[in-house]
This record gives structure tokens, sequence and C-alpha cells, in this order.
């Protein structure tokens, strides 16, 4: 790993030429994805770095906060429906980056839907993690699909993030409000809530939990299990036989951005291949958006995997957003458990 790890240095190294000054980033990944980023790219470029570390929720919350004097220049990772909420209340700026072309369709798509004001930069399935000895020591079955996870036995046994600081937990709910229509999504969170120990305000918080055997199933993108499987937890994933949904992890420039010649710079940088593939480094398997990037085999096999056809410029819409949320609040997360 640490070969590898310099082999990504070296190459992101070769990026641009020395420069000054600084850029303000929230990043919505991974913290150690968030601090590998940060360093590599401010010791081969020199400018300085300052990151902070937030749910894609959060990070909406405090971009609306933040509006009339932004302390944000770009935004990169978390699911990518609050970066189209961000771009439809214009607290991002359109940029066309000369690299959409080398990007995947789904990455370049979720550019255009909003008018160039973000841009995909990984994806990855939802799916669930288990802890595979607490499912032998409680003679509990895998779940294979979202029907399993109502099973009475999995009471107090499962955890998921809220929808209302969680990008996850919302691409769970709107997932579930298109592959069984709204009515039946919301009976069914009504059901699964019986089995929900707490609801986290993260996330990746979930298969963490899993992975540390404070939970024994987690709904979660299932790129994070690879990584916490690889940190010696006994950690699997799996996608529901029904169907499921996949984020697009995104990056926008901040609308307002006190650095904005070093945002951009960052931004065509996080895009290149080099910088992209230390997201496995990094322990991260999302699919990279750019086609030239090497994928690591524990990156989850899309062809694999029975996605629904999800509507990303419906589901990224901030009265859609709202609506649900409130509903999910109201009508979900009130009940006793």
């Amino acid at each position: 790993m640490k070969k590898q790890l310099l082999a990504t240095l070296l190459a992101a190294s070769s990026v641009g030429a020395w420069a000054e000054g600084q850029v303000n980033i929230i990043c919505s990944v991974q913290a150690e994805w968030c601090n590998m980023i940060g360093t590599v790219y401010a010791r081969t470029t020199g400018i300085k770095v300052n990151l902070s570390l937030k749910g894609s929720g959060e990070a909406l919350a405090q971009l609306i906060a933040e509006k009339e004097n932004p302390k944000t220049d770009i935004w990169f990772g978390g699911t990518g429906d609050p970066h189209l909420q961000a771009a439809e209340q214009g607290l991002s700026i359109e940029y066309k980056s000369p690299s959409l072309p080398q990007l995947h369709a789904w990455a370049q798509q979720q550019a255009q839907q909003s008018g160039f004001k973000t841009v995909g930069i990984y994806s990855g399935p939802l799916g669930f993690g288990y802890n595979t000895e607490l499912i032998a020591k409680k003679k509990l079955a895998v779940p294979k699909s979202w029907a399993d996870l109502l099973n009475p036995a999995l009471k107090g046994e499962v955890q998921v993030a809220n929808p209302a600081s969680s990008g996850t937990a919302y691409t769970m709910v709107a997932t579930l409000v298109q592959l069984m229509g709204e009515d039946k999504a919301f009976d069914y969170l009504k059901q699964l809530h019986k089995n929900i120990s707490q609801y986290s305000r993260s996330g990746t918080g979930p298969i963490k939990a899993v992975a540390r055997g404070e939970s024994t199933v987690s709904i979660s993108f299932v790129h994070d299990g690879p990584g916490e499987k690889i940190n010696g937890f006994p950690v699997e994933t799996i996608t529901p036989s029904e169907g499921t949904g996949a984020e697009i992890g995104s990056m926008s420039i901040i609308k307002g951005a006190r650095n904005l010649d070093n945002a951009k710079k960052f931004y065509e940088w996080a895009l290149t291949p080099a910088a992209q593939e230390m997201a496995a480094a990094a322990k991260q398997f999302q699919l990279p958006s750019n086609k030239n990037a090497k994928n690591d085999p524990r990156i989850p096999d899309f062809k694999k995997i029975k996605f629904i056809n999800y509507d990303y410029a419906k589901y990224g819409a901030s009265a859609e957003r709202r609506r649900l949320i409130a509903k999910w609040e109201k009508e979900v997360n009130s009940l006793p458990r």
C-alpha cells in the first residue's frame, strides 16, 4: 500500500507548476480520503488547503447559511442530490471543465442537468453492510433484499443515517420511493423503523458501527465496506435483489468563492486519473468518473448489480428533497420503536 501511495503522490505531483495562495474546501467523503487529497494537493502545488469535513446534508445547510458571505471555495464529494440543490439555489457557479469528454456519461449528465454547476466525480451503489461474526453468533440470515430488513429478528439490529443530515440516507428514501411508489415506500419505512437502533448523522456512521460490532446490519453505500474489511473488521456487503439506487458523488465551485482561480485549479486536478485513483489508496472504492482512471478490483462491479432508473433531476430538486425529508420526519422518525 505504501508503494502504491507513493506512486500516486508522484503521479499527482506532475499536475501543474508550483503555485501560491489557499483554497477552502468542504469535503464530504471519508476523512482518510479528504486528508489525503488535502495533503497531496498542498504539497504538490504549494496552495494551502483549508479542509472542513461535513456530510453532504450538513454541507448544503452550511452553504445556504453562508450564502451572503461564502467561506467555502469548493465542495468536494458527497451525494449528488445536494449538489444539484446547491446549483438550483444559485450557491454554485457554472464551470465547464476541458476534462468533461474524459468522464463517464453519468458524470457528464450530472454536469448537464445542473447547468454545469456541478460534475460527477465518482459513483457507488446503495446496499447493506453486515457483521459476519454477529450474524453467525445471533443465528440471523444475511439480508439479501429490502424485504429481508423487515424481519422481526432484526429488531434493534439495523442502523441507517438520518436523511436530513445524510445524503446516503436521502438516497435510500428516494430509491425506495422510485422502487415501490411513495405510499408503499413510506409504509415500508415505518415498518423498518421498528428494526432501527439509531439514525446516525453521517452516512458512513452505520457501516463503521457494523464494523466495530455495535450494530449487525447497515444501510450504506457498499463501496464503504472494503475499507473496513482491509482494516481487519468482519464486514461484508450486498446489494438488494429488488433493485437499488446509486449516488453520483459530485464537486461544485461555490458562488462568491474568495479563491476562485485556486478553486478552478483544484477542480481540474480532482478530475485527473491520478487524483481519482487516490480514493483506492485511501481505502475508498467508489467508481471514478474519469474513464482513464485505473479501477481497483475491490470497486463494486456495476454490471452485476440490479439498478433502478434513478431520476437524479427530480430527486435532486430542493422542493422534492424538503418534502420527502419533512414527510419522513413526520410519519417515520416521530414513531416509537
